[in-house]
């Protein structure tokens, strides 16, 4: 089906088309007329007299208003049938010419050329039309019945030829449809023409009778007119009731600001009878500022408007509503500025919300019956505009409360229910050559922000790394926060390993120096990664196993971890055991093995290391990470420490008891080194089972212990106050120096397996173990190598200046029963300085 083609409006200036023949026509006739009376001007004051009387009824007018322009069919049958019955041809086409013309002059502030002259022509060639019908027949007196149909006749060419050429030059203008639109509303014209020449024949048939009748007729006339205006007026009244009701309903059901343009500006321009209809709201917030127009021959809306901003700017400063135009005596001086707009008056109507006014509703150039707005208007269009405000007010309440639903008020980044959303999309729409990527980001430090400078510090920490996340994420990227200290980074990628790489650079760069407050923080984080289809096919799945891989790259040196499927099963495995684990610590059922410990020098055993197992009745053997990390989470590392150390303790007495002094060493936690009553705890063991503090080393991770270093320093001069050594484990996995060990109250350094095992065949492991142990001797320490499972790597420890071993070389970790058993086949009694200690036979 062929699609109708728009008729857009022509420029004003082919009404001359129309107009042009129109006066031509009546100029002929009047000539002719002239010709045929000379003497037509001998009355001119009967002319001067109804003059005034054609221009006094001229104001009650029949007005149609299409698009932009307004047009009246002028309801003056009464005196036409006056003026065509005693006056002459041309005298009568002079009369209602120089009427029109100075009436619309009077009534239009604003009126082009065209218009003006094109309503002086139409007049004078209809009742030119309208003559030419009276002088046609023979004259005939005012009370015979013929020359009542004569100049009804004449009078009923007189509105068929006016509403003929008012369709002909919408027509042509405005085009075929709006001269349809004319000819439609003729039929009301042609009614009330009707009735106005019956009134006009009675008044002709009253003032044949008598010409003192002429003062009841002005009486009449008079209570006509104000019963007309008083009906005009209850309807006008009833009709705008009406249509403000329809308006503000409305305005209620299109419930938000991003709609309510469409549905308020033509309703509105419609209804006050304007050429223009303009809302303003002021930018707020993540709102920006709107500006839209209705104009009254354009069918979309205009970002523009024809009111001055300083003419705005007044009435939103005032807070009040500001009418300026020929009906409002006290705004007058402000009508000279408008004029250079084109503007004959205007309504602004401030939007309010409270004390603030967030907006203004704006009506320019009256159209229609009455020409200028009124008071009533402002009351109507005040009216409109509470209902707007409060329609803005409510839409963007919704609209605050939906975001806020999903978004995350510290940030205003997307939160978990938004990044979820987002997932499922994605995945949707996901190309074959491409994976969705999700990176979690779990920021190290910021609980320590929030304990030791206030939450409102570590606010701004979160707020930081959120801005760099949304800096170096790119364009293609959804950065979200989905909890305290965890972010998420949903993207396309070309592969897995180009999201770790990506992983990679972004925590790299995430890791500069982040100004919170007077200090500036290094601040790191882990990052677990998980890509769809490999990981998941469901958002929540993608997000879970990512921060499985989170919590798995927290020990990492290099802080990325992709998840793998171990990850979930050693999770779900923790979970499992979580209920278990309080039972195993209260019936005793955890074990304690015991690795030794050797001097490299002379083969000596000085003691062994205490190291928790379980054996769980159902699930097997649990990894000690496993059940620690549980332990941590559920509350109960503190009472798995008291039973290692404890174990640790009695088997040391019995040792001593039997002249076999070995010292023990215990792993702890920083969590443990965080509770102050853990010193007193130890200084009470100690003193049960007459066990020397000397005989007692407490080995602390040193990527643990970095994190929250001030917070453990008060335990650790308590501990050392005890008389126990202190020692720094996994030393060189860290982001510490040697350095630090200076300000840290520890007696040893323990050299991490990873760069022992490796120092026999890697050049790099070998110099970091040479330069540990060369440092660690400057400042007075003791050094213990573990992970020593080779004769090379013995030989070479040796040769340093190590002081201990201790690895599957010797022995791997044994129970008890297999310890002394081992103490019996690998072992002999020695005498030292220091007494009788047992030395290794020989190393298998």
């Amino acid at each position: 089906m062929a699609q109708r083609r728009e008729v857009r409006p022509r420029s004003a200036q082919y009404a001359w088309l129309i107009t042009g023949p129109l006066a031509v026509f009546t100029l002929i006739c009047f000539a002719v007329f002239w010709v045929a009376d000379h003497r037509w001007y001998a009355d001119w004051a009967f002319g001067l007299i109804a003059f005034l009387g054609v221009c006094l009824v001229y104001v009650g007018v029949f007005n149609v208003v299409i698009r932009r322009s307004t047009y009246s069919i002028v309801l003056v049958e009464v005196p036409f049938v006056l003026i065509l019955f005693y006056l002459p041809p041309p005298m009568v086409i002079c009369v209602v010419a120089l009427a029109t013309m100075v009436t619309q002059v009077i009534r239009s502030a604003v009126i082009t050329p065209s218009k003006l002259w094109f309503n002086v022509a139409k007049s004078a060639a209809s009742i030119t039309l309208a003559s030419l019908v009276i002088a046609a027949f023979p004259r005939y007196g005012g009370d015979d019945p013929r020359a009542w149909l004569i100049l009804a006749a004449a009078l009923l060419v007189y509105t068929v030829a006016d509403i003929s050429s008012l369709a002909g030059v919408m027509s042509v203008v405005q085009g075929f449809k709006a001269g349809q639109e004319v000819l439609r509303s003729g039929v009301s014209a042609l009614i009330f023409a009707s009735i106005n020449v019956v009134i006009g024949l009675v008044f002709l048939v009253a003032l044949e009778a008598t010409s003192w009748s002429a003062v009841l007729l002005a009486v009449l006339v008079a209570a006509l007119i104000l019963m007309l205006r008083s009906f005009a007026e209850f309807f006008r009244q009833h009709r705008t009731l009406a249509e403000v009701y329809e308006l503000t309903k409305a305005v209620r059901e299109v419930g938000a600001d991003s709609g309510l343009p469409d549905v308020l500006l033509g309703r509105v321009q419609a209804l006050m009878r304007s050429e223009y209809a303009t809302l303003w709201l002021a930018p707020q917030g993540r709102h920006p500022e709107v500006l839209l127009t209705a104009r009254v021959e354009n069918q979309g809306l205009l970002d523009l408007s024809p009111t001055p901003a300083s003419v705005r700017e007044q009435a939103v400063t005032s807070g009040g509503t500001l009418a300026v135009g020929p009906s409002f005596a006290d705004t007058q001086e402000q009508r000279k500025p408008l004029r250079a707009a084109k503007i004959k008056d205007i309504l602004i109507v401030p939007l309010r919300s409270g004390q603030t006014t967030i907006g203004t509703l704006e009506v320019v150039n009256r159209l229609g019956d009455t020409r200028s707005f009124r008071v009533a208007d402002i009351q109507v269009l005040e009216t409109i505009a509470a209902h707007a405000a409060a329609a803005v007010e409510n839409g963007r309440l919704v609209d605050r409360l939906l975001y806020d639903a999903y978004h995350d008020r510290l940030t205003a980044l997307p939160n978990r229910r938004r990044i979820t959303d987002a997932l499922a999309e994605s995945v949707k729409v996901r190309a074959e050559d491409e994976v969705v990527a999700v990176l979690l980001f779990d920021v190290d430090g910021q609980r320590d922000v929030n304990e030791s400078m206030g939450h409102a510090a570590g606010d701004k920490l979160l707020a930081e790394v959120a801005g760099r996340l949304r800096g170096i994420a790119g364009p293609g990227a959804l950065v979200g926060r989905i909890g305290g200290d965890e972010f998420v980074v949903t993207l396309r990628a070309e592969s897995t390993d180009a999201t770790v790489q990506l992983a990679t650079d972004m925590r790299e760069q995430l890791r500069g120096p982040m100004t919170v407050g007077s200090l500036t923080l290094d601040v790191d984080t882990a990052v677990g990664v998980a890509v769809y289809p490999d990981h998941g096919g469901d958002p929540e799945t993608l997000l879970q196993r990512a921060e499985l891989a989170a919590n798995a790259a927290k020990v990492l040196p290099y802080g990325v971890q992709l998840f793998h499927p171990a990850l979930e099963s050693r999770a779900v495995r923790r979970l499992g055991i979580a209920a278990d684990l309080r039972t195993a610590l209260d019936s005793g059922a955890l074990d304690v093995y015991f690795q030794p410990k050797v001097t490299l020098t002379d083969r000596h055993l000085v003691g062994v290391e205490c190291l928790a197992r379980w054996q769980h009745p159902a699930q097997g053997e649990v990894a000690p990470e496993d059940f620690i990390a549980v332990a941590e989470h559920t509350g109960q590392l503190s009472r798995l420490t008291e039973v290692v150390l404890t174990e640790g303790l009695r088997r040391c007495r019995e040792w001593a008891d039997q002249e076999r002094p070995l010292s023990i060493a215990v792993n702890l936690s920083v969590r443990t080194l965080l509770d102050s009553r853990f010193p007193d705890q130890v200084a009470s063991l100690l003193e049960q089972y007459g066990v020397a503090a000397a005989q007692v080393t407490f080995e602390i991770s040193e990527p643990g212990m970095l994190g929250d270093i001030e917070r453990v320093l008060p335990t650790l001069y308590r501990l050392r106050d005890l008389g126990v050594r202190l020692s720094v484990d996994d030393f060189g996995t860290g982001a510490s120096s040697l350095s630090y060990l200076r300000q840290w109250p520890v007696h040893e350094v323990k050299i991490d397996d990873s760069f022992v095992q490796g120092m026999a065949t890697d050049t790099g492991d070998l110099a970091i173990v040479r330069a540990v142990i060369s440092l660690a001797r400057e400042f007075g320490l003791t050094v213990v190598a573990e992970g020593v499972e080779s004769e090379l790597t013995l030989d070479l420890l040796e040769e340093m200046g190590c002081e201990i071993g201790q690895g599957y070389l010797f022995s791997r970790p044994l129970p008890y029963e297999r310890l002394e058993a081992w103490f019996s086949a690998q072992t002999e009694p020695a005498t030292t300085d220091a007494g009788e200690v047992r030395r290794l036979r020989a190393v298998i």
